[in-house]
Parts: structure tokens; C-alpha cells; sequence
């Protein structure tokens, strides 16, 4: 402990640095702006500023491009939870119930509880990140593909069973999701899958499009011949804007068992932080006494997922600049950047260049202490969103969404398919599917079947190796636990409320 906390000295020295301290000051300050904006994310901003880490050191620029992505985490709740515009897929969820929030008139309150919980699971994950973190490299060192293909499957049992209503449309969404990410050229064998004969297709469907498509598009065409649509127009104080005391009380629980699961997939490389708001909100939709309040505007389902990302993204970097294993899209671009300047990423990371790891830990507190206190004052413009007549508000957004898309791979044809898979979105919506489970799938699939198929090869096609291994053991148990607690909640609901799984 004596030398960790000597260590951490050394890195709030290093981060403190005035040249160090403006970079860091620069990346959140631009990652909350770029996470309010629909359809600008952290994946393209750091892609666009990527070039910039050629003119400047390597401490000042991973400790900007951190706080890009860390920063654009706390401004995607906020463009979550007031447009239903995810700018970053793990934000997915916080629609769910931080936009029908919104909607009930408890916008501010649900921005409130998201900032106490984000600035609370981020401290946790920094605590753990010093503390705990040769214990993490310990377990990471463990999971081999067919633990990470197990997990996985754990993932997307629980994206399925959180649908609303009857859970053969969460597996249905979940399983349209998998079709998705299956399109594209085969790592494999470099076969076209179900591209249709459209080159653009070669490289499979990009997350943005997808997750932009189903939740921005859609909701504009549900509600674009509405002449009145439920927004605040009044101007809340920052009295309104607090959470109230049961709304405290209820997010409390919800807040330390979100910090748990991001810290538990936070030591597991190769899973990203949407997972781990997927199986955040399964789990409180799952203990919660009444279900059906989700999806309504209940604030657990906007704390957990929000404490878990911010969790697991902090503890994340532990695999990622410890192994060189990227946790998503954003950290294989950060150790791109390492890489460009030379630095390679493993356990000699920490001895070998102490001055980047223990600065980019203690810049992790720098960073979220300016956010917790730069959203404060700004909370309120934010809100003020909502203020904006319907008629400017959505084709703001679009235009956003058509730039933000735009941006990533300069082509007009992912502009085509945001508007496709809002047609899609839309119509799921209508015959009320939900839709978040189809990002779940999209983003789990590819790495599922890449990790399954090394987990074959590696056994010669025996599937017992899930037994054989703990780890992996422990997961397929847990998945057949999940069925079967569907099941007993199925069984257990009168014959009156059960959704009938036959037709009439």
C-alpha cells in the first residue's frame, strides 16, 4: 500500500505539470462538449485528433485522449437522457429510462443522480485501478477465448431477457442484432457475408449508424407529425434539478451494485463497457420489485448502467495498457496513439514508463473532479435543450447525426444506412420490440464468434472445454441460472398476465 500510494504522489507530480495539466484540461473540457453533441462520440473525435499525437509528447497526449474519452462519457448520459440520442453505445441504455425521465418532467433530476453516480463509480474504479490492480492483471491473465466466448454469451442472454413485455422479442432483437454484426467479410476465411453485392457492406455496419438509426431517427419519425410533444418548457433551477430524497434513497443500491459490475468487467479484457450496462440494468430490472416501472423513467435504471460504464471504464485500462488488450473501438485507438509514440504496452508498462501509467491514473481524478464540477454550472444549459421548439430540435439533431457519421469514414452511404435502420427502428417501436437489445447483439456477435471459433480450434471442436475450465464453467452456469429465473418469473405470474407464447 506505502508503495502504491508513493506511486500515485509521483503521478498527480507528473499530471500536475502545467503543460501536462492543460492537455488534461483541454480533453474533458472537448469530450463533455463532443458527448452532448448527437452524433459525435469520443470514437470520432480521438480519430480526428489522433494525428496530433505525432507534435506532442506521449504523457500529455494519452492523458488528452483519456479525457476525450472519459469526458465524452459524462456529456453522452446528457444527450441520452434529454434527446434519446446514444452518442456512445453504452448510453443505449440510459434511454431506456432516462429519456421517459425527460419526459415526465424529471430531466434534470435523472442529470443529478447520473453525475453523483458517475463521479462515484469513477472514484471507486481509480481506488481499484491503485490498489487492486496486480490482482486484476492476475485475472485477466486467465481468460483465454473460451472464457471471453462465455462471457459473452452471459452478455447477451442478459441484453435478451431485459425486453419489456414478452422476452421472445428481447431474443428476437438480440438474434436481429447478431445478424448485423455478422455482415461484412469474414475475418476467417475473407468471405462476403450477406452483403448483398454492396462493396460499402465489405466492412460491415458501422455502431454508429446502428446505434444512431434506432434510437435518434426512429424516435423523430414517431413523433414528427405530432403538433404538441411532451418537452419542459419551463426554466429549472438547479433546486429542481437535484434528485429528491426517495430518489436518492432508491438510486443508492443501484449506484454500488453498478460500481460492482463495472469493476467485475473491468479485469475481464476484450468486453467493453456496453455489456456491462447491459447486464447492469438486466440485473436491477431482475431484483426490482416492480419490473414494469422500467422502461417508464425508473431512476435505477438510469444509475446502475451509468455507475457501471464509468466503473468499468476507468479499471479498463488496466488490460488495456497492462496486456495491450482493448476493452472497445476508443482504447484500441489510445494505444494506437502509444504505439505512435513508441511505447509499447504490457506489464513493463508500469516500470518502464511510470511517468505515462501513475500520471494517467492520477489525471483520472484531475479529470472527473473538473467534470463533477464543470457540469454543475453547465447542467442547466443543457436542460435548456428541451426549451428549443420541436421544430429546430430534431432537424438539429439530424444534422448532428448526418455529421457525426459523415466524419468517421467520409461516406454518404452510412448517412443511407442511419436512415435505414431508422425506418427499422421505428417500425420495431411501433409493434413495441425493443430495440436496445440489437446493439447489444451487433457489438457481442463478432466477438463472440471470434472467440468461439479460437476456443474450437484450441480444443479440436470439443465443447466440454466450457466445463472443464472454471472460469468458463462459472459463466455457463450463470447463464442456465438467467433461464432459468425467466422461466420461474414465467411460471410464478398469473395465467392472466402471462404473455402468451402461442397464437390464438
Amino acid at each position: 500500500m506505502e508503495q502504491a500510494l508513493a506511486d500515485l504522489w509521483y503521478g498527480f507530480g507528473v499530471a500536475l505539470q502545467p503543460a501536462n495539466l492543460m492537455w488534461v484540461v483541454i480533453g474533458v473540457v472537448l469530450g463533455n462538449l463532443i458527448g452532448v453533441l448527437p452524433g459525435m462520440g469520443a470514437m470520432t473525435t480521438i480519430s480526428m485528433l489522433l494525428p496530433l499525437t505525432y507534435v506532442i509528447p506521449a504523457v500529455p497526449a494519452i492523458l488528452m485522449l483519456a479525457g476525450i474519452f472519459y469526458g465524452s462519457m459524462y456529456g453522452g448520459a446528457i444527450c441520452a437522457i434529454l434527446l434519446n440520442l446514444p452518442s456512445h453505445p453504452p448510453h443505449a441504455v440510459t434511454c431506456i429510462d432516462g429519456y421517459p425521465m425527460t419526459l415526465n418532467g424529471r430531466g434534470g433530476a435523472a442529470l443529478g443522480i447520473t453525475m453523483m453516480a458517475s463521479f462515484f463509480a469513477a472514484s471507486v474504479g481509480i481506488v481499484l485501478m491503485v490498489f487492486v490492480s496486480p490482482l486484476l492483471e492476475a485475472v485477466a491473465f486467465k481468460f483465454g477465448p473460451t472464457e471471453i466466448s462465455a462471457v459473452m454469451l452471459l452478455g447477451l442472454l442478459a441484453g435478451a431477457t431485459m425486453a419489456r413485455g414478452l422476452p421472445l422479442k428481447g431474443i428476437a432483437m438480440t438474434l436481429f442484432g447478431l445478424f448485423v454484426g455478422a455482415i461484412g467479410t469474414d475475418v476467417s476465411s475473407g468471405v462476403q457475408r450477406y452483403t448483398f453485392g454492396l462493396r460499402e457492406l465489405a466492412d460491415g455496419v458501422d455502431l454508429a449508424a446502428l446505434s444512431l438509426g434506432l434510437f435518434g431517427i426512429s424516435d423523430f419519425l414517431l413523433t414528427v407529425n405530432r403538433r404538441e410533444v411532451a418537452t419542459t418548457t419551463t426554466r429549472l433551477t438547479m433546486r429542481q434539478m437535484m434528485p429528491t430524497r426517495n430518489e436518492l434513497k432508491a438510486a443508492i443500491l443501484p449506484m454500488l451494485r453498478g460500481t460492482g459490475i463495472g469493476a467485475i468487467f473491468g479485469a475481464m479484457p476484450g468486453t467493453g463497457p456496453t455489456i456491462t450496462t447491459f447486464v447492469a440494468y438486466a440485473l436491477e430490472r431482475k431484483i426490482a420489485k416492480s419490473p414494469e416501472r422500467f422502461g417508464k423513467g425508473a431512476i435505477e435504471g438510469v444509475t446502475a448502467p451509468e455507475a457501471a460504464a464509468h466503473s468499468k471504464t476507468q479499471i479498463d485500462f488496466i488490460p488495456t495498457m497492462s496486456l495491450g488488450i482493448p476493452g472497445d473501438p476508443v482504447m484500441a485507438l489510445l494505444l494506437g496513439a502509444l504505439i505512435i509514440k513508441g511505447i509499447n504496452t504490457g506489464p513493463q508498462l508500469i516500470t518502464e514508463h511510470p511517468d505515462v501509467f501513475w500520471g494517467l491514473v492520477a489525471s483520472f481524478w484531475i479529470g472527473n473532479l473538473l467534470l463533477m464540477v464543470l457540469n454543475v454550472p453547465l447542467i442547466g444549459i443543457w436542460v435548456r435543450l428541451l426549451r428549443m421548439p420541436y421544430r429546430l430540435l430534431f432537424p438539429s439533431a439530424l444534422f448532428f447525426i448526418a455529421v457525426g457519421v459523415y466524419s468517421t469514414h467520409n461516406s454518404v452511404f452510412d448517412i443511407l444506412l442511419v436512415a435505414a435502420f431508422g425506418c427499422v427502428g421505428a417500425i420495431f417501436l411501433l409493434l413495441e420490440f425493443p430495440v436496445a437489445p440489437i446493439v447489444l447483439g451487433f457489438v457481442l456477435g463478432p466477438m463472440l464468434e471470434e472467440n468461439f471459433r479460437r476456443a474450437m480450434v484450441l480444443s479440436h471442436g470439443d465443447l466440454m472445454i466450457y466445463l472443464q475450465r472454471p472460469i468458463s464453467a462459472g459463466f455457463i452456469i450463470a447463464c442456465m441460472v438467467l433461464i432459468l429465473l425467466q422461466l420461474h418469473s414465467y411460471l410464478r405470474a398469473p395465467a392472466s398476465a402471462r404473455p402468451a407464447y402461442a397464437p390464438h
